[in-house]
């Protein structure tokens, strides 16, 4: 009995045996396309084949070099063609494209950052020129401390403007005090004003105003003055803006003296005083009650320097704002970077290479 029990379990070891191929290579986990089965410890998941390579699927793969040699020839063809940049940048442009792919690369990465950095300290270099205190002083410490291409287009684009708003109030407040009344009008309505309104004030506006005071001044002397300065009077009322300017400055004393001189030819002749000789008194008094106003009110004290109107600080005086001996020293500076640039040019490509110096 136990001899034919154990011949039955080795036939059933046997029939197994044989069938665990065809019962394995039939089940779905060896169907086409299926997915591979779990991985055993120590082993990795999948087909060797389906192993992950080394580098990330989501990170690009770096550029073609005739690819990138054509983006980088666009981005200089593009530098040439824009109107704001400089001369010097646009004349290194051209060079870099006679050059190799690796010049052109160099010249966008490292020549243009420097070069317009340059350009951009020699504009902020030539704005001492017609400089209040304030931007003046900004301009000097901008120099004095260290600086990146974004700082000197920050200040180019922002601080500049609000430095020279600071010291356009300055000037106003000054011609409130200074002014004749339709100017002190106009002067304290810029003041409450946006920064535009008193750039636009001291560029035109104060030409205006002053004219109108000043109409009012020569209407004020002709009224009291002799047959000279009445007729020279007029004829200023009649005129241009810079005829009343003249008439209030010197005209009106010309004019006067003439009609003192014919009132004394005339006593000489034993006419005795009469209406003139009242207009010669009126005419002196005219010359003496609106002095102080012809040199407060009868002057357009401005002087136009790089697209910003510079009005008079006092009485009586042709000032603007004077650039000073920091000033000069900054234009100065921006000479010597041209200076060196020149020199560089007649030397050797930009494109070779970083500039040395660029840094003042």
């Amino acid at each position: 009995m136990g001899a034919v029990l154990k011949l039955s379990r080795i036939a059933a070891a046997v029939t197994v045996a044989a069938l665990a191929p065809a019962v394995l290579l039939s089940s779905p986990a060896f169907a086409e396309g299926a997915p591979p089965a779990p991985a055993t410890a120590g082993q990795p998941a999948g087909n060797p084949a389906d192993k992950p390579a080394d580098k990330p699927a989501d990170k690009p793969a770096d550029k073609p070099a005739e690819q990138q040699a054509k983006e980088d020839r666009l981005a200089i063809l593009a530098i040439i063609a824009d109107p704001k940049a400089s001369g010097y940048l646009r004349e290194a442009a051209r060079k870099a494209l006679e050059g190799t792919p690796a010049q052109m690369r160099t010249f966008l990465e490292v020549d243009v950052p420097r070069i317009r950095l340059d350009d951009a300290r020699i504009a902020i270099q030539r704005l001492a020129h017609d400089a209040g205190p304030l931007l003046r002083k900004g301009i000097d410490d901008f120099f004095h401390k260290p600086h990146t291409l974004a700082d000197a287009l920050r200040f180019l684009d922002v601080t500049q403007h609000e430095l020279r708003d600071q010291d356009n109030v300055t000037l106003i407040t000054q011609l409130v005090g200074t002014g004749g009344p339709i100017l002190k009008d106009k002067a304290r309505a810029a003041l409450n004003g946006s920064a535009q309104d008193r750039a636009e004030f001291l560029k035109t506006g104060q030409h205006v105003a002053r004219d109108l005071d000043n109409k009012v001044l020569i209407a004020q002397i002709v009224s009291t003055g002799g047959p000279e300065v009445k007729a020279k009077g007029k004829a200023a009322l009649d005129g241009t803006p810079e005829d009343r300017v003249k008439f209030l400055e010197t005209g009106q004393h010309e004019a006067r003296a003439k009609d003192k001189k014919a009132e004394e030819e005339a006593a000489k002749n034993g006419q005795g005083k009469d209406g003139k000789g009242t207009g010669a008194t009126n005419g002196t008094n005219g010359s003496t009650g609106t002095a102080t106003q012809t040199v407060a009110t009868g002057n357009t004290n401005t002087s136009a320097l790089g697209g910003r109107t510079l009005a008079a600080t006092g009485a009586g005086d042709r000032t603007t704002w004077a650039a000073g001996a920091a000033g000069a020293a900054l234009v100065a500076g921006a000479g010597l970077i041209l200076a060196a640039r020149r020199h560089r040019s007649g030397s050797a490509a930009p494109a070779a290479g970083p500039e040395a110096g660029s840094q003042a």
